[in-house]
């Protein structure tokens, strides 16, 4: 079943997260813009997911944005800050190739051409829909967090955090949902929902994540 399958691969995404870590600040520089690259490359294949028809990609966003921070976490904003953008001079790389590749004639024995093409061709348009919808929802978030913050002034970090991160990833998801995904996919709306409750859900489990991955930490340092 596919909601068995959706268990495996977060497990997987989670696992693939906490090697990193262990392997220091480069391995999750290198985990953030592995998942986002499957992220973008996967996103097109669509499956029925507790009755909803959505894409099969939301474990590597969210292992992606675990790894970000991460990253943020244990090495300070600057090193997330500089993941950031090596994962989009990668992704940009990545999507020239891709049409490189792509400009290849085959030859009359080849059968991979057509799925290459199928897979490919969306990259330009995804990789410009992350790109804005990225730099779009970073100074949503920042605005979104000094009015909590106002509004809520006796309220803890956490709570200020997850409120503006909630909301931030709601905008993240219409936006990319649209810029990048309209006319790729058969429900729009069903994307949108299951992927705001999985990233709404990672958004939630972020503070006792980074509990556990402390309790790591300290745990190797002993």
């Amino acid at each position: 079943m596919n909601e068995t399958n959706l268990l495996y691969q977060l497990l997987l995404v989670f696992g693939l997260c906490y090697g990193a870590f262990r392997f220091g600040k480069g391995a999750l520089t290198c985990a953030v813009t592995l998942l986002a690259l499957m992220a973008n490359l996967f996103v097109l294949k669509q499956i029925t997911l507790f009755a909803f028809e959505v894409t099969s990609s939301d474990a590597y966003a969210i292992g992606s944005i675990l790894s970000l921070n991460l990253l943020r976490e244990f090495h300070g904003k600057e090193a997330a800050k500089k993941a950031t953008y090596i994962c989009f001079f990668f992704m940009v790389c990545f999507v020239a190739l891709s049409q490189i590749h792509l400009g290849f004639h085959p030859s009359p024995h080849d059968k991979a051409h057509f799925a290459y093409l199928f897979l490919l061709t969306p990259a330009p348009r995804l990789l410009f829909s992350s790109l804005i919808v990225f730099f779009a929802i970073q100074q949503l978030d920042l605005r979104l967090f000094a009015w909590i913050s106002k509004l809520l002034p006796r309220s803890r970090f956490p709570l200020r955090s997850t409120l503006s991160l909630s909301i931030s990833q709601l905008f993240d998801t219409i936006l990319f949902s649209f810029i990048g995904l309209y006319g790729l996919v058969s429900n729009l709306s069903h994307v949108i929902i299951v992927s705001f409750l999985l990233k709404a859900a990672m958004v939630l489990a972020l503070g006792p994540l980074m509990t556990l991955f402390r309790r790591f930490e300290r745990h190797d340092t002993v």
